[in-house]
């Protein structure tokens, strides 16, 4: 029996049994653990580690525990480079396209409202979104740590929040957004870039009331749908002003 000390720190210690939170403890591992198996083991989703320590050294998820290993377990550093030191994965957690699972539907609406390419189907299961999130590229978004565990995936947040206004400012203060938005850029149904409409041509296609209303809109080149600077916009942005600096552009 291999006995290694190990370290979690910062919001890594949310997924861990009370006891065992911010503090080192001693754990005994199986012959032949690796660092992913025994981090997973603890309870903590791979996705959610960008920094192991191995006795001082930077290491990658694949290295054997041997006995007296200390540990230590780092999540995403938000205001410090550390890509050079990075050995878990090839490159940071700042991917930001995402795939958000079944129960996290409000929360890509609000991804999208900001121009983030975020997919998400209610039907969605667990394999699909693995296999999107590797093929694609993207950040995983859930609230099920084991689908985090899955080996496909190496990139992914556990969302804590319950509410889809927390949640979006979880991943804000997270993964850096405010750095990467484009709000109002993106359709909220079908997830495509919105393009600019001649005016004339999208008042032959809405209600004289809101065609002459409005001097500026934008289509979806996907469903189709309209957007425009009206109540729902106005809405939108009161949401979304404490987490913007700046105003944002037309949208409905």
């Amino acid at each position: 029996m291999v006995h290694a000390t190990f370290r979690f720190y910062e919001e890594l210690n949310d997924f861990l049994a009370p006891a065992r939170r911010r503090r080192a403890f001693d754990c005994d591992c199986a012959q032949a653990a690796t660092v992913k198996h025994m981090i997973e083991a603890l309870g903590v989703p791979h996705t959610e580690v960008e920094l192991v320590l191995l006795n001082g050294e930077s290491v990658g998820f694949e290295r054997m525990l041997l006995d007296g290993d200390r540990v230590a377990v780092y999540p995403k550093f938000e205001r410090l480079d550390i890509s050079p030191l990075l050995k878990v994965r090839d490159r940071p957690l700042r991917v930001l396209r995402f795939v958000a699972d079944a129960h996290l539907g409000g929360l890509a609406r609000l991804l999208r409202m900001l121009g983030f390419d975020t997919l998400y189907d209610n039907h969605f299961e667990d394999a699909t979104i693995a296999e999107l999130a590797a093929r694609q590229g993207r950040i995983v978004l859930t609230r099920d740590r084991e689908l985090l565990k899955r080996r496909l995936i190496s990139h992914g947040c556990y969302v804590h929040a319950l509410k889809p206004a927390l949640q979006l400012r979880e991943l804000f203060e997270r993964l850096d957004l405010a750095r990467c938005i484009e709000p109002f850029s993106r359709c909220l149904h079908c997830n495509l870039p919105l393009q600019p409409i001649d005016l004339e041509e999208a008042r032959e296609q809405l209600p004289s009331r809101i065609g002459y209303s409005y001097s500026h809109f934008m289509q979806c080149g996907g469903c189709r749908r309209l957007y425009w600077e009206g109540s729902h916009w106005r809405n939108m942005c009161a949401l979304l002003a404490p987490l913007l600096r700046a105003q944002a552009p037309p949208y409905e």
